[in-house]
């Protein structure tokens, strides 16, 4: 005599659900779906329960997507299995789901599950061969909301390794910043505490913003900008704007905020009467230690001048880290040009030459010098006379003045057929391109890693 029963799932039977979950994952069975989709799926979607009285005993659960139907759930209590509950539990939610005219009905079931036989009886065919791939998305839908309204955006996924050269730079933030964020478990093994805040500091046009990106990037979590300017302009004021800005923040689940040019917030406290950035940069004083309190999210900071930074600012306690970004030694400006030239002609570019004639550039400046010549070769190609046979196009001439000329690319080329800048376009354009960091302020950056630096 059946001693249970079947019948559709109840909110008075998510304790009965937590209970087999509990015998499951005590079993050593790991479920493929968290406990979150399973009680979500139990209430919107489709699920059957097996009573003994009042004791949920055994529940399935299932979901519909498209024209198929998943199995996001079968368990029953060690003490009933073998008895056939399985079974007419997945009978059950097929009847339940068969008006929706699904043509599969599916399960994934973890390697240790041994409980295949409802399966087989209710005439699964086992699926050899299959592999299982999952992504955790980082962002979900309810942080939309509030990062939409902060501004702030979910990167693409390869800003990290689209940076080019800066490999000293890459390794350090890599090992000192991305490794105890991203794999946060093992950081605590080791007893490392994951960093909250960092300042970046060097000269104008070195990539700190790029590298703020990158890291970003390479957690996966949303980039939120703050701009001085812009919350300067709110109506409760720059400290006001400032302190609601942090507070909204604090509701995402994961987030790198960025603070560019933070010197015009946190210059050297001074004068009486105060000045008027000093009730700015106390509240920011106060904003620093309690964002550091909050997991998963990352504060950096960058500025092109360390040393108008106050000296509160920069202490133990406030920034884990305070790193240099300089400008880019001869790898990372040979990484650079690489990109920057176009693969038809890069073969037959003298990258070294271009690499030994911008010692002292910056990023900036060596992505305006090939974007400046590429433009160069353009208009030389598309605008220049086309000789034929010795003779201009034109009878006796030039092209008129403006005119694009039939047959372009080809002259601008050499009269090779390749389209593209040559080593010449680029010189020119280096010669021609006044670098961002000057002899004394590199000099001076030096002297700021000396005294400032904190890796």
């Amino acid at each position: 005599m059946t001693t249970w029963r079947i019948r559709d799932f109840h909110p008075s039977d998510l304790d009965g659900i937590l209970q087999l979950w509990g015998a499951m994952t005590a079993s050593g069975i790991e479920p493929v779906y968290s406990l979150s989709e399973v009680l979500a799926s139990c209430q919107a979607d489709f699920a059957a329960v097996a009573l003994h009285g009042d004791e949920v005993i055994g529940a399935a659960v299932a979901r519909a997507a498209h024209e198929q139907g998943w199995i996001v759930f079968l368990a029953t209590l060690p003490e009933w299995r073998s008895r056939g509950i399985g079974t007419a539990l997945l009978a059950a939610l097929e009847r339940r789901m068969a008006p929706l005219g699904l043509t599969k009905l599916s399960a994934l079931m973890p390697d240790t599950e041994t409980r295949v036989d409802a399966f087989l009886n209710r005439g699964f065919k086992d699926v050899k061969n299959l592999r299982f791939f999952e992504r955790q998305i980082p962002v979900q839908r309810a942080e939309l909301g509030p990062l939409a309204q902060l501004g702030g955006r979910v990167l693409p996924r390869d800003l990290w390794e689209n940076v080019a050269g800066m490999q000293r730079e890459k390794q350090l933030l890599e090992r000192r910043l991305v490794l105890p964020l991203a794999e946060a478990e093992l950081a605590d093994e080791f007893g490392v505490v994951p960093p909250r805040a960092v300042v970046l500091f060097g000269p104008p046009g070195t990539g700190k913003t790029t590298f703020a990106k990158a890291i970003a990037s390479r957690l996966e979590w949303p980039f939120v900008e703050v701009s001085p300017s812009r919350l300067a302009a709110d109506s409760e004021g720059l400290a006001g704007a400032l302190r609601r800005t942090f507070t909204e923040i604090a509701e995402l689940e994961h987030a790198v905020v960025f603070l560019d040019e933070v010197e015009e917030i946190a210059s050297h406290r001074a004068g009486d009467p105060p000045s008027p950035t000093q009730g700015v940069t106390n509240e920011l004083l106060k904003i620093i230690p309690a964002f550091r309190e909050q997991r998963g999210r990352l504060l950096v900071c960058a500025t092109n001048f360390i040393r108008a930074l106050d000296s509160a600012f920069l202490r133990h306690g406030r920034f884990d880290y305070v790193i240099p970004i300089g400008l880019p030694d001869a790898e990372a400006r040979r990484a650079m040009w690489q990109r920057f030239i176009p693969e038809a002609v890069v073969a037959g570019v003298d990258v070294d030459q271009l690499v030994a004639r911008t010692e002292g550039f910056s990023p900036a400046d060596i992505e305006f010098a090939a974007r400046s010549a590429s433009q160069r070769a353009l208009e030389k190609a598309v605008y220049a006379p086309t000789a034929v046979g010795g003779r201009a196009t034109d009878d006796g001439g030039s092209a008129p003045a403006g005119a694009p000329v039939a047959g372009a690319g080809v002259a601008g080329a050499g009269g090779s057929g390749r389209r593209g800048p040559s080593t010449e376009d680029y010189l020119d354009a280096i010669s021609e391109t006044k670098t961002t960091v000057s002899e004394e302020v590199a000099a001076a950056f030096l002297e700021d890693i000396e005294q400032l630096a904190r890796v």
